[in-house]
């Protein structure tokens, strides 16, 4: 039996490891910069960086896409650094880990994230698996192991589930191709045919951080740079508030045409107990201005914007491993030839 056990949450754009009795040790971009195709220059905030930035022989490269692994050599490569950075050593020791996966995957995209830990050079005893809603909302501060039901909204990068939680499972899941990274796009979408300015990821995400609203009544606005899509050159403009909702709108419905079917599949019982308790929102996005004001309108519910919500599922692995009560909740994966 190893003597650490670490939690994961391989988050699309962040990466968030926590130790057993030490809380969360690392939290960085989920990033990996490679230079002449094989060489590891940089990892994490480093090779963020980099991003849009780089030369052409140095590849910029997130591993995980939608919540899965879609890189897995990447993504081996990137755990390896990041093991290393946090134990201070040049071999980590054994130790067992707990990994967040969302729940609307595949077998096949589930057991990838005990294959990257299995395959890696970094030694691993018990390799266990808990579905990234129920670390949301033990991360949150929920007792999900009673009777009493709880719904959870995690606004993620690439996607955004709602979950309703009893018992200790999972009632009902909803997964959708809609989070942060979909509001960034859109933010360059209308600089680019409001302002005919092509903006950067970086920049697009930053206006969002400062201007996004739920609803149209911020008034503020941010000065970018970009490049102007007429003559090509370097220019600066003055983006406002009111763009960015146009921006973003949809998308915010998008999120609560979600959680409504989720609502209407809803057993009488839960329901009752959502009324009392209201909605739980977590994720990066769930810090958006007027989030709260816009969901209550929209589904005449309480709204809880949880506290560190970016952070929620690596609280909530933390929790798993701190209390053996918590304990049943993640599973032991076997290698694939003991399985048979």
């Amino acid at each position: 039996m190893a003597s650490k056990t670490y939690g994961i949450d391989f988050g699309t754009s962040t990466i968030k490891i926590c130790r057993k009795g030490q809380g969360i040790v690392l939290n960085e971009r989920n990033v990996i910069a490679i230079a002449d195709r094989d060489r590891i220059i940089a990892s994490g905030d480093e090779a963020y960086e980099m991003y849009e930035k780089a030369p052409a022989n140095i590849k910029v490269t997130y591993p995980v896409r939608s919540g899965v692994i879609a890189d897995v050599g990447n993504m081996m490569a990137l755990l390896s650094q990041f093991m290393y950075k946090i134990s201070g050593l040049k071999k980590p020791g054994s130790a067992d880990y707990i990994v967040a996966t969302p729940t609307d995957i595949t077998e096949v995209e589930r057991r990838s994230f005990y294959d990257l830990i299995a395959s890696s050079n970094i030694k691993s005893g018990h390799i266990k698996i808990v579905e990234k809603p129920i670390a949301d909302a033990l991360g949150a501060g929920l007792d999900i192991m009673t009777a009493r039901g709880v719904m959870v909204v995690d606004i993620g990068a690439d996607t955004t589930e709602v979950s309703i939680l009893s018992l200790g499972g999972i009632v009902l899941s909803k997964l959708i191709p809609v989070g942060g990274n979909k509001l960034d796009e859109a933010i360059k979408g209308i600089v680019k045919r409001q302002y005919n300015l092509y903006i950067g990821d970086k920049t697009a995400e930053n206006v969002k951080k400062k201007l996004a609203c739920a609803l149209p009544s911020l008034k503020a606005s941010v000065k970018v740079y970009g490049r102007d899509v007429v003559n090509g050159l370097p220019t600066e403009t003055e983006i406002s508030s009111k763009t960015v909702y146009e921006a973003i709108s949809e998308y915010l419905y998008t999120i609560i045409d979600a959680i409504r079917i989720i609502l209407e599949r809803t057993p009488p019982e839960i329901s009752s107990d959502i009324i009392d308790s209201g909605i739980y929102i977590t994720g990066g996005s769930a810090r958006i201005f007027g989030l709260d004001e816009l969901l209550h309108k929209e589904t005449d519910l309480k709204i809880n914007i949880c506290e560190n919500p970016a952070e929620t599922v690596a609280l909530g692995l933390g929790r798993i491993m701190e209390e053996s009560r918590l304990n049943s909740l993640a599973d032991v994966l076997k290698p694939k030839m003991l399985t048979n």
